[in-house]
């Protein structure tokens, strides 16, 4: 894939829509050209249910990045999230026709693209399809591609959504004036953003708080092993202060961001904001520890339903890397010590500036932009692939091609035709020609009686 070529990657959120526009740089690291951001109001957890409000977010967003980076933005790829994700394990096995020829790329993706063939239940589809361990007769194999086998087996980690909120995507994406590259799932791109190639290798949980949502991923021996969405996220928390606060929103989550914190033992009784009444009323005084502990009740039951994904991976004991915490949740002081406490494992908070160059956009490396920046790292992933997949099938045409025996046309048979006097009577059939010997040539005249 070109270096100079340009990937936009369309974050659509429930509370933000984000537009990063990227490139691959010379080191491999992705050198950010722009973003633009905007308040998204027709999304809740994580799926679309308002398609205009929807696109006139888009729209900002894309022209924002498009005004910054220079760029006229025509395709993105999008990040799906929500409630209604799911994640099976499947087996696929092929059996080949000769097993003395080369596995090849277009083998491996066939046998992807057959685990599409599973049945789904009404109104769901498969929204991707990842590659896990491959084995080739019965041994495992980490490259199977060159090798020689009669039988080809593989574990795929398959991503299940509901059909309507997929294409309810694509819609937004289409009424905005744009073309989708690819669809990827949100906690696999925040994970390309945050995490390194020893993490994954060693085990590691990768948690995306968003607005709407509680994005998971667990990576082990460099595969992903499970993911999920949890339907609870930052703006729960912004609910509970309200109610547990008695004021608006818009107050609730100002509070929240500039004097929240995930433990209510590490703020004093004393510390107190003042919040404007409404309408006249009088101001409200909401301590830090009381705002704290509204917080802190809310984190911990989603840090609990992390908790119970992990143990559905059944790999609590094999992630030695222990959890990366990120997105806009992640930026809540203390949140780290409180993870700690409700999972027992070490944490750490990803920001996605490990896989950038040095860029003059002072804020880009926040963590509220790692699934943003992830889908542009993703998607040149996968179009280096689809690439290479395009070169290797093109290769192994022009060599089947070549090996095809050259058969001679037969050659022209030419028949004479007789003299017009001498000339058997002749009829045409669709087969051929058919001889009719004339009468007069077997029965005499003096014959006839």
């Amino acid at each position: 894939m070109s270096e100079s070529k340009i990937i936009v990657g369309l974050d659509i959120g429930t509370t933000k829509v984000a537009c990063i526009v990227g490139r691959k740089a010379e080191n491999k690291k992705i050198e950010i050209l722009g973003y633009g951001k905007t308040v998204s109001t027709g999304v809740r957890r994580g799926v679309v249910t308002n398609i205009t409000e929807t696109v006139e977010a888009i729209k900002k967003a894309v022209k924002q990045a498009s005004d910054q980076s220079g760029v006229d933005i025509q395709r993105v790829s999008v990040g799906i999230a929500g409630q209604h994700i799911k994640s099976l394990q499947h087996r696929g096995v092929m059996m080949r026709d000769n097993h003395e020829t080369e596995i090849t790329e277009a083998e491996l993706e066939q046998l992807r693209e057959d685990t599409r063939k599973i049945n789904m239940m009404p109104g769901e589809e498969i929204i991707d399809i990842i590659r896990q361990d491959t084995y080739v007769d019965g041994e495992l194999a980490n490259n199977p591609v060159g090798m020689l086998g009669s039988k080809i087996e593989a574990n795929f980690h398959v991503i299940i959504g509901q059909t309507l909120a997929a294409k309810n995507i694509v819609k937004c994406i289409e009424k905005a004036g744009l073309e989708m590259d690819y669809m990827i799932l949100e906690p696999i791109a925040s994970a390309q953003a945050v995490l390194d190639e020893e993490e994954k290798d060693a085990g590691v949980v990768l948690v995306d708080i968003g607005g709407g949502t509680t994005d998971i991923a667990i990576f082990k021996e460099s595969k992903i092993q499970h993911t999920a969405v949890i339907p609870f996220g930052g703006n729960i928390i912004t609910e509970d202060i309200c109610t547990g606060c008695s004021i608006i929103r818009h107050y609730a989550e100002e509070v929240k961001v500039k004097f929240g914190s995930a433990l209510a033992d590490e703020n004093r009784e004393d510390e107190v904001v003042s919040i404007p009444g409404i309408k006249g009323r009088p101001p409200k005084e909401i301590s830090f520890k009381n705002l704290a502990g509204i917080i802190q009740s809310r984190l911990e039951e989603i840090f609990e339903l992390v908790n119970i994904e992990i143990q559905k991976a059944r790999s609590d004991n094999k992630l030695i890397a222990g959890i990366v915490l990120t997105g806009g949740g992640a930026m809540m002081k203390h949140i780290n010590m409180l993870a700690e406490f409700s999972t027992g494992m070490e944490v750490r908070i990803g920001h996605p500036d490990e896989h950038l160059t040095k860029s003059k956009i002072a804020d880009i490396a926040s963590p509220m932009y790692a699934t943003g920046i992830g889908l542009v790292i993703e998607t040149i992933a996968r179009m280096e692939h689809d690439e290479h997949l395009h070169a290797s099938q093109e290769a192994a045409r022009a060599k089947k091609m070549a090996v095809v025996p050259h058969v001679p046309e037969p050659e022209e048979t030419v028949v004479e035709t007789p003299e017009e006097d001498e000339e058997p009577e002749t009829k045409r059939s669709g087969f051929g020609f058919r001889i009719i010997t004339r009468l007069s040539e077997i029965f005499k005249p003096d014959d006839i009686k």
